[in-house]
C-alpha cells in the first residue's frame, strides 16, 4: 500500500495515481463546472463509501462508485471521461437512497455520461442501443419471435409506434437530426 507522502507531493496539490504513479493535478475549476451544470450535491460526500457497498453492479464488475464521486470533486476530467466506469452505473439509485448525505449520485453520473459523450467518449453498449434507437426508433429490437409472444397475449404483433405509424417514424427522425443525436453518436 503506498503511503501518505508517496501519494501527495508536498506542497505541489499533485496526487500521485495509485496504478500509473503518476502525478495528477486536480482541477477545482472543472470541479466547479460539474456542481455549476447540475451536479450540486457533490460536495455533500465525505466518502463513507455507503454508495459503493450498496452497488449492484459494483457487486459484479470492478466499478468503484465512490472513486467515481472522489474523481469528479477532484475535478479529474482525463480520469473520468475516458472510463469505462462511467457506464458500468446501473442507475437503480440505491446509491443515492442509502447515502447519508443524499448525494445525488445518479444525476451527477448522467452529466459525467452527458459530458463524456460530448467529448466523443461512449460506451459501447450504450453506443449500440444508441444507434438502434436511431435506425428503428426503439433500443430494443422486435424480433419476429416478440412478435409471435405479443400475438399470442393478444396484442398486436407491432406495437403502436414508430414501427407502424410513418409519421411517427418520421417526426422522431427529424427530432434526431434538429438535436443532432446521430452526429453525436457518431452516425
Amino acid at each position: 500500500m503506498t503511503n501518505e507522502k508517496e501519494r501527495n507531493k508536498a506542497g505541489s496539490g499533485e496526487v500521485i495515481s495509485e496504478s500509473e504513479k503518476e502525478p495528477i493535478t486536480p482541477d477545482p475549476e472543472y470541479a466547479a463546472m460539474l456542481i455549476e451544470k447540475g451536479a450540486k450535491t457533490l460536495n455533500l460526500c465525505y466518502q463513507c463509501g455507503t454508495c459503493t457497498a450498496s452497488c449492484t453492479s459494483g457487486r459484479f464488475t470492478a466499478f468503484r462508485t465512490r472513486k467515481l464521486i472522489r474523481r469528479a470533486q477532484l475535478g479529474l476530467k482525463d480520469q473520468i471521461l475516458p472510463s469505462e466506469d462511467l457506464w458500468m452505473c446501473t442507475t437503480c439509485y440505491t446509491c443515492y437512497e442509502r447515502c447519508p448525505r443524499g448525494v445525488e449520485i445518479p444525476d451527477i453520473i448522467f452529466l459525467l455520461r452527458n459530458l463524456a459523450v460530448q467529448a466523443g467518449y461512449m460506451g459501447e453498449a450504450h453506443k449500440k442501443i444508441a444507434e438502434l434507437l436511431v435506425k428503428t426508433g426503439h433500443m430494443v429490437p422486435l424480433s419476429e419471435e416478440y412478435q409471435n409472444v405479443r400475438e399470442k397475449l393478444g396484442l398486436k404483433a407491432k406495437p403502436d409506434t414508430v414501427l407502424t405509424n410513418e409519421k411517427a417514424k418520421t417526426d422522431f427522425d427529424k427530432l434526431v437530426k434538429l438535436c443532432k443525436f446521430d452526429k453525436l453518436i457518431g452516425l
